[in-house]
């Protein structure tokens, strides 16, 4: 295998040196659904030293359109999609340390895996989490990449602690556009175009080639032919409770954090407990068979109801399919779960 990453390093930005950097490094991906997968099988077919995935969800049918490192086994299975990427990307390269984590994306949970981070990468579908990341990327001084998609339109931003304005800094200024994959549907393209502007960005990071990195927000319409470069270095406010001179980290903080929350395109609420713990799946199980037919696998518990499915993952997370109504779906859990 001396000559895997052989025309990686003829490339003369990367070369030898650049190689053992990026063989040296550590990635971390919050969410492998869309934007993450792609990022994910990159990095590793790149050479990454250590890559972390995190992801609370599970493989579905609708995945398989765009989701590449999925396959119809892992819908018919349900099988949580952090256990299929790392399956996967473990059968594309061995030689990369791969760490998979089936778990929602909380400070706590994010703050605990950091400590040797060189860059993280946005494969997230909510606001909620990119701030989260944003905040902890200016605690911890990482630099991460924002990316988003939907329809034919993608978006993608690098931000570096310390040089750049930070997420809270651009939404002031930059409109991100109200749709959602539920609403305006996505092509695969768009999510190819956004995940190989992160890699780019993220693999000059790990070659320490800093100058090179852009500077703007950039936004595309690959359908429609439209492309755009917003220069941003005059919005960084000292104010910014982020980035600017008196930090506070807004999202880091427990009252900030979504216990309940609409899941994108997904027709389903997500209902998180205060704290995670091991449930007994022997328990539940008994529990949901008296109001539906339930099935397993040995990450998550599923109940079919008339009208809706409880979906349990081993941390208490709880999907709710069926609805996006939020006291409704709060009603339905505590019912059935108490």
């Amino acid at each position: 295998m001396t000559d895997r990453y052989s025309r990686q390093q003829l490339f003369k930005q990367i070369g030898l040196k650049g190689q053992e950097k990026i063989r040296n490094k550590h990635v971390l991906i919050v969410g492998v659904g869309a934007l993450g997968s792609a990022g994910a099988e990159a990095f590793v077919r790149a050479g990454i030293g250590k890559l972390t995935v995190i992801d609370r969800d599970y493989v579905e049918w609708s995945n398989l359109q765009r989701q590449q490192l999925y396959n119809e086994n892992d819908a018919e299975a349900q099988t949580p999609k952090a256990v299929a990427a790392e399956k996967h990307l473990r059968q594309i390269n061995s030689e990369v340390e791969i760490k998979a984590l089936v778990m929602d994306a909380s400070p706590h949970n994010l703050e605990s895996l950091l400590s040797d981070v060189d860059v993280m990468i946005d494969g997230t579908d909510n606001f909620d989490i990119r701030f989260i990341l944003n905040d902890l990327s200016h605690k911890y001084n990482i630099p991460w990449i924002y990316g988003s998609c939907v329809g034919s339109y993608g978006a993608t931003y690098t931000v570096i602690p310390g040089r750049t304005p930070c997420l809270h800094c651009i939404l002031k200024k930059v409109s991100t556009g109200g749709a959602t994959c539920d609403t305006a549907g996505i092509i695969s393209p768009a999510v190819q175009i956004v995940s190989a502007y992160q890699v780019a960005e993220a693999l000059k990071i790990l070659v320490d080639d800093f100058a090179t990195l852009r500077t703007t927000f950039l936004t595309f319409d690959v359908w429609s032919n439209h492309y755009y470069s917003i220069k941003l270095e005059k919005i960084k406010k000292d104010g910014c409770p982020t980035c600017g001179a008196t930090r506070t980290y807004p999202y880091l903080s427990y009252q900030n954090q979504i216990k309940t929350e609409v899941l994108c395109g997904r027709n389903t609420v997500q209902i998180r407990p205060p704290r995670n713990k091991e449930y007994s799946f022997d328990q539940i199980k008994k529990l949901l068979k008296m109001h539906g037919t339930v099935t397993s696998n040995p990450y998550l518990l599923s109940c079919q109801l008339e009208n809706y499915r409880l979906v349990m993952f081993r941390d208490g997370r709880v999907f709710i399919h069926g609805t996006n109504n939020i006291q409704f779906a709060k009603s339905l859990y505590y019912r059935l779960l108490g």
